[in-house]
Protein backbone atom coordinates (compact mmCIF):
# COMPACT_ATOMS: atom_id res chain seq x y z
CA UNK A 1 0.00 0.00 0.00
CA UNK A 2 1.38 3.34 -0.91
CA UNK A 3 0.58 6.22 2.09
CA UNK A 4 2.27 8.77 0.51
CA UNK A 5 0.78 9.40 -2.71
CA UNK A 6 -2.57 7.95 -2.54
CA UNK A 7 -6.32 9.15 -2.66
CA UNK A 8 -7.88 7.40 0.31
CA UNK A 9 -11.38 6.69 1.07
CA UNK A 10 -11.71 6.35 4.96
CA UNK A 11 -15.29 5.36 6.34
CA UNK A 12 -15.50 6.44 9.99
CA UNK A 13 -12.88 8.89 9.68
CA UNK A 14 -14.35 11.63 11.93
CA UNK A 15 -13.01 9.91 15.17
CA UNK A 16 -10.90 7.19 16.86
CA UNK A 17 -8.94 4.71 14.84
CA UNK A 18 -9.92 6.11 11.54
CA UNK A 19 -9.16 9.90 12.12
CA UNK A 20 -5.82 8.57 13.66
CA UNK A 21 -4.88 6.45 10.20
CA UNK A 22 -6.22 9.47 8.23
CA UNK A 23 -4.25 12.42 10.23
CA UNK A 24 -0.80 9.68 9.52
CA UNK A 25 -2.12 9.25 5.91
CA UNK A 26 -2.38 12.85 5.65
CA UNK A 27 0.71 13.87 6.99
CA UNK A 28 2.98 11.32 4.59
CA UNK A 29 1.16 13.03 1.54
CA UNK A 30 -2.14 11.13 0.79
CA UNK A 31 -5.07 12.51 -0.21
CA UNK A 32 -8.07 11.76 2.54
CA UNK A 33 -11.71 11.49 2.11
CA UNK A 34 -13.54 10.68 5.67
CA UNK A 35 -16.64 10.03 5.54
CA UNK A 36 -19.34 9.44 8.18
CA UNK A 37 -23.48 10.30 9.39
CA UNK A 38 -22.57 13.02 11.95
CA UNK A 39 -21.13 16.37 10.07
CA UNK A 40 -20.46 17.71 12.84
CA UNK A 41 -17.86 15.06 13.91
CA UNK A 42 -16.68 15.34 10.45
CA UNK A 43 -16.51 19.22 10.55
CA UNK A 44 -14.24 18.93 13.91
CA UNK A 45 -11.88 16.49 12.62
CA UNK A 46 -11.25 18.80 9.45
CA UNK A 47 -10.38 21.66 11.78
CA UNK A 48 -7.79 19.39 13.35
CA UNK A 49 -6.29 18.29 9.90
CA UNK A 50 -7.39 21.12 7.14
CA UNK A 51 -6.48 19.36 4.45
CA UNK A 52 -8.91 16.13 5.02
CA UNK A 53 -11.64 16.10 2.58
CA UNK A 54 -15.15 14.86 4.57
CA UNK A 55 -18.37 13.47 2.92
CA UNK A 56 -21.20 12.96 4.74
CA UNK A 57 -22.81 9.12 4.47
CA UNK A 58 -25.07 7.28 6.46
CA UNK A 59 -23.15 3.54 5.70
CA UNK A 60 -26.55 1.85 7.19
CA UNK A 61 -28.57 3.20 4.35
CA UNK A 62 -28.20 1.25 0.52
CA UNK A 63 -28.72 4.43 -0.89
CA UNK A 64 -26.12 6.65 1.35
CA UNK A 65 -24.00 3.85 -0.07
CA UNK A 66 -24.23 4.02 -3.80
CA UNK A 67 -24.51 7.58 -3.70
CA UNK A 68 -20.94 8.00 -1.88
CA UNK A 69 -19.49 5.88 -4.11
CA UNK A 70 -20.77 7.79 -7.17
CA UNK A 71 -19.73 11.00 -5.56
CA UNK A 72 -16.31 9.86 -4.67
CA UNK A 73 -15.44 8.60 -7.67
CA UNK A 74 -16.82 11.82 -9.63
CA UNK A 75 -15.08 14.33 -7.30
CA UNK A 76 -12.28 12.21 -6.54
CA UNK A 77 -11.34 10.91 -10.10
CA UNK A 78 -7.49 9.42 -8.42
CA UNK A 79 -9.03 7.14 -5.91
CA UNK A 80 -7.02 3.88 -5.38
CA UNK A 81 -7.17 2.92 -1.45
CA UNK A 82 -10.73 2.05 0.36
CA UNK A 83 -10.06 1.79 4.45
CA UNK A 84 -13.23 0.27 5.65
CA UNK A 85 -13.24 1.38 8.93
CA UNK A 86 -16.76 2.12 10.08
CA UNK A 87 -17.98 -0.13 12.93
CA UNK A 88 -20.41 -0.07 15.61
CA UNK A 89 -19.82 -2.55 19.23
CA UNK A 90 -23.58 -2.96 21.13
CA UNK A 91 -22.51 -4.60 24.29
CA UNK A 92 -25.35 -6.63 25.22
CA UNK A 93 -25.07 -10.33 25.40
CA UNK A 94 -27.41 -12.24 22.95
CA UNK A 95 -29.76 -13.54 25.79
CA UNK A 96 -30.93 -10.37 27.28
CA UNK A 97 -30.80 -8.30 23.63
CA UNK A 98 -34.48 -6.85 23.74
CA UNK A 99 -33.57 -4.22 21.48
CA UNK A 100 -35.74 -3.61 18.33
CA UNK A 101 -34.70 -5.66 15.23
CA UNK A 102 -33.84 -2.54 13.37
CA UNK A 103 -30.93 -1.65 15.80
CA UNK A 104 -29.75 -5.18 16.28
CA UNK A 105 -29.46 -5.43 12.40
CA UNK A 106 -27.73 -1.77 12.42
CA UNK A 107 -24.74 -3.59 14.18
CA UNK A 108 -24.74 -6.64 11.01
CA UNK A 109 -25.03 -4.02 8.47
CA UNK A 110 -22.53 -0.99 9.46
CA UNK A 111 -20.05 -3.68 10.52
CA UNK A 112 -20.27 -6.28 7.65
CA UNK A 113 -22.92 -5.51 4.92
CA UNK A 114 -22.13 -1.83 4.21
CA UNK A 115 -18.33 -2.41 3.62
CA UNK A 116 -19.22 -5.44 1.64
CA UNK A 117 -21.60 -3.46 -0.40
CA UNK A 118 -19.46 -0.53 -0.94
CA UNK A 119 -16.05 -2.73 -2.09
CA UNK A 120 -18.13 -4.02 -4.57
CA UNK A 121 -19.09 -0.76 -5.92
CA UNK A 122 -15.49 0.64 -5.49
CA UNK A 123 -13.88 -2.16 -7.34
CA UNK A 124 -14.64 -1.28 -11.18
CA UNK A 125 -13.09 2.30 -10.59
CA UNK A 126 -10.19 0.78 -8.60
CA UNK A 127 -9.40 -1.98 -10.87
CA UNK A 128 -8.18 0.80 -13.30
CA UNK A 129 -6.23 2.76 -10.60
CA UNK A 130 -2.64 2.86 -9.25
CA UNK A 131 -1.43 0.64 -6.36
CA UNK A 132 -5.08 -0.17 -5.65
CA UNK A 133 -5.75 -1.22 -1.86
CA UNK A 134 -8.54 -2.30 0.06
CA UNK A 135 -8.46 -1.94 3.43
CA UNK A 136 -10.60 -3.65 6.32
CA UNK A 137 -10.78 -3.08 9.75
CA UNK A 138 -11.79 -5.76 11.98
CA UNK A 139 -11.02 -6.83 15.69
CA UNK A 140 -8.97 -9.25 17.64
CA UNK A 141 -12.40 -10.45 18.95
CA UNK A 142 -13.31 -11.72 15.41
CA UNK A 143 -11.00 -14.86 16.73
CA UNK A 144 -11.85 -14.93 19.95
CA UNK A 145 -15.59 -14.16 21.14
CA UNK A 146 -16.43 -12.46 23.78
CA UNK A 147 -20.10 -12.95 25.61
CA UNK A 148 -20.20 -9.30 26.27
CA UNK A 149 -20.49 -8.25 22.41
CA UNK A 150 -21.81 -11.41 20.28
CA UNK A 151 -23.04 -9.72 16.87
CA UNK A 152 -19.84 -7.50 16.85
CA UNK A 153 -17.72 -10.29 17.37
CA UNK A 154 -19.71 -12.35 14.84
CA UNK A 155 -19.76 -9.87 12.18
CA UNK A 156 -15.69 -9.41 12.71
CA UNK A 157 -15.31 -12.58 12.13
CA UNK A 158 -17.19 -12.35 8.98
CA UNK A 159 -14.83 -9.29 7.73
CA UNK A 160 -12.18 -11.56 8.57
CA UNK A 161 -13.33 -14.39 6.32
CA UNK A 162 -14.14 -12.36 3.63
CA UNK A 163 -10.51 -10.34 3.67
CA UNK A 164 -8.97 -13.59 3.17
CA UNK A 165 -10.91 -14.52 0.54
CA UNK A 166 -10.94 -11.19 -1.29
CA UNK A 167 -7.26 -11.14 -0.95
CA UNK A 168 -6.71 -14.25 -2.83
CA UNK A 169 -9.52 -13.33 -5.51
CA UNK A 170 -8.39 -9.72 -6.12
CA UNK A 171 -4.51 -10.54 -6.43
CA UNK A 172 -5.83 -11.63 -9.71
CA UNK A 173 -6.54 -7.78 -10.65
CA UNK A 174 -3.19 -6.87 -8.85
CA UNK A 175 -5.43 -5.38 -5.89
CA UNK A 176 -3.36 -5.33 -2.33
CA UNK A 177 -6.22 -6.30 0.63
CA UNK A 178 -4.73 -5.23 4.22
CA UNK A 179 -6.72 -6.66 7.09
CA UNK A 180 -6.07 -4.29 10.31
CA UNK A 181 -6.60 -6.16 13.48
CA UNK A 182 -7.44 -3.57 16.59
CA UNK A 183 -7.39 -5.25 20.47
CA UNK A 184 -8.96 -3.20 22.67
CA UNK A 185 -8.00 0.30 21.65
CA UNK A 186 -8.98 4.00 23.63
CA UNK A 187 -12.02 5.14 21.84
CA UNK A 188 -15.03 5.60 22.35
CA UNK A 189 -16.44 2.45 20.52
CA UNK A 190 -18.59 0.02 22.50
CA UNK A 191 -19.97 3.16 24.98
CA UNK A 192 -17.70 6.55 26.41
CA UNK A 193 -15.36 5.49 28.62
CA UNK A 194 -15.78 1.53 28.25
CA UNK A 195 -12.43 1.58 26.83
CA UNK A 196 -10.40 4.34 29.08
CA UNK A 197 -7.34 2.15 29.56
CA UNK A 198 -6.62 0.50 26.61
CA UNK A 199 -4.44 0.95 24.03
CA UNK A 200 -4.02 4.30 23.06
CA UNK A 201 -4.80 5.61 19.71
CA UNK A 202 -1.90 7.12 18.92
CA UNK A 203 0.29 4.18 19.72
CA UNK A 204 -1.74 1.76 17.57
CA UNK A 205 -2.16 4.07 14.65
CA UNK A 206 1.30 4.38 14.47
CA UNK A 207 2.28 0.79 15.06
CA UNK A 208 -0.11 0.15 11.53
CA UNK A 209 1.60 2.55 9.71
CA UNK A 210 4.65 1.02 10.70
CA UNK A 211 3.28 -2.61 9.50
CA UNK A 212 1.98 -0.96 6.38
CA UNK A 213 5.52 0.14 5.31
CA UNK A 214 7.08 -3.25 6.35
CA UNK A 215 4.52 -4.68 3.88
CA UNK A 216 2.36 -6.61 6.15
CA UNK A 217 -1.23 -7.44 4.99
CA UNK A 218 -2.66 -8.96 8.43
CA UNK A 219 -1.87 -6.47 11.32
CA UNK A 220 -2.68 -7.08 14.77
CA UNK A 221 -1.12 -5.37 17.73
CA UNK A 222 -0.67 -6.75 21.58
CA UNK A 223 -3.90 -9.03 22.72
CA UNK A 224 -4.99 -9.43 18.93
CA UNK A 225 -1.73 -10.49 17.49
CA UNK A 226 -2.09 -13.07 19.64
CA UNK A 227 -5.29 -13.61 18.97
CA UNK A 228 -5.01 -14.09 14.79
CA UNK A 229 -1.90 -16.97 15.36
CA UNK A 230 -3.40 -18.59 18.07
CA UNK A 231 -4.43 -22.21 18.02
CA UNK A 232 -8.03 -22.84 18.17
CA UNK A 233 -8.07 -24.77 21.70
CA UNK A 234 -6.13 -21.58 23.01
CA UNK A 235 -8.95 -19.64 21.55
CA UNK A 236 -11.18 -21.14 23.12
CA UNK A 237 -9.63 -21.18 26.57
CA UNK A 238 -9.35 -17.52 26.12
CA UNK A 239 -13.04 -17.11 25.07
CA UNK A 240 -13.95 -18.77 28.34
CA UNK A 241 -11.95 -17.09 30.88
CA UNK A 242 -13.16 -13.70 28.95
CA UNK A 243 -16.89 -15.18 29.70
CA UNK A 244 -15.80 -15.96 33.07
CA UNK A 245 -14.69 -12.57 34.01
CA UNK A 246 -17.74 -11.04 32.98
CA UNK A 247 -19.56 -13.39 34.61
CA UNK A 248 -21.05 -15.97 32.23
Amino acid sequence: MDTKSSTVLMTGGATGIGFALAERLVQRGSEVIICGRREQALRDAKRKVPSLHYLVADLAREGDRVSLAERVVKEFPKLNVLVNNAGIQRRVRFSEDLAPWAIRQEEIIINFAAPLHLTSLLLPHLTKQRSPTVVNVTSGLAFAPAVFAPVYCATKAAMHSLTVSMRHDLSARSIEVVEIIPPAVATDLGGEGVHAQATPVSEFADAVMKAIDDGQHEIGYGFSDKTRRASREELDALSARMAQSAGA
